[in-house]
């Protein structure tokens, strides 16, 4: 697997490379320390599996350098590790499509739990925090509109994937239809699952949206 690890600390860097060799058997790390480096390395390394990814590096700015990386990007997942720890900036990433939120401060258990869950092609978002354990200040009763995880703004990609899926399409048979690793095209659907609120993959086959009425034939 080969994974890039942006941050502009060498320490955090180095902490987590140790931390997935723990984890991963086979592992090409990729370091960058800015997001322009981070664009760089990806322009010149397709075959990058999984980005781990700080929010705050030079270059962009938060949220810009994380949309800039999943608009050229798109199939390659993306888990940040911040120092923000508040419920607003959980939500901005979730409804960016990340598949995971790593909080800096995560203790050792912790973060090889959500390491692990990332590396094999599941989602991680702390619980504690976005139930309000960690907030400084009182969360608000709900969260305001621009701060809801879009639910049905799905990717170009994730339409391709929603469709294959309705057509009765394996995990092996989408990955080959579409040229993806298998691994992507779980990531795919675990976040469309997020965004879409729907549980069984069941439920994804028969999704329309709104506006388009679901027609079956008479039986």
């Amino acid at each position: 697997m080969k994974v890039l690890i942006a941050d502009d600390h060498w320490m955090i860097r180095a902490s987590l490379k140790h931390a997935i060799e723990r984890l991963q058997g086979s592992f090409e790390p990729v370091d960058a320390a800015s997001f322009q480096e981070a664009l760089d390395i990806l322009r010149d390394n397709p075959d990058i599996d999984l980005m781990f990814i700080d929010l705050v590096m030079p270059g962009l700015s938060e949220l810009e350098g994380l949309r800039t990386l999943r608009a050229n990007y798109p199939d390659i997942p993306i888990a940040v590790i911040s120092v923000h720890e508040d419920r607003d900036h959980v939500l901005r990433a979730i409804s960016e499509g990340v598949i995971g939120y790593i909080p800096k401060s995560a203790e050792g258990a912790e973060l090889l739990r959500a390491l692990t869950l990332v590396l094999n092609g599941d989602v991680y978002f702390p619980r504690d925090i976005l139930q309000g354990g960690r907030m400084r200040s009182a969360l608000p009763m709900e969260p305001t509109k621009e701060l809801k995880p879009k639910a049905t703004a799905l990717t170009a990609r994730e339409d391709q994937v929603l469709e294959l899926v309705g057509r009765g399409r394996s995990n092996i048979e989408i990955a080959d239809e579409l040229g993806l690793s298998p691994n992507t095209v779980r990531v795919h659907l675990r976040n469309m699952s997020l965004k879409l609120k729907v549980k069984e993959r069941s439920e994804l086959a028969d999704y329309r949206p709104p506006s388009i009425p679901a027609t079956r034939s008479a039986t």
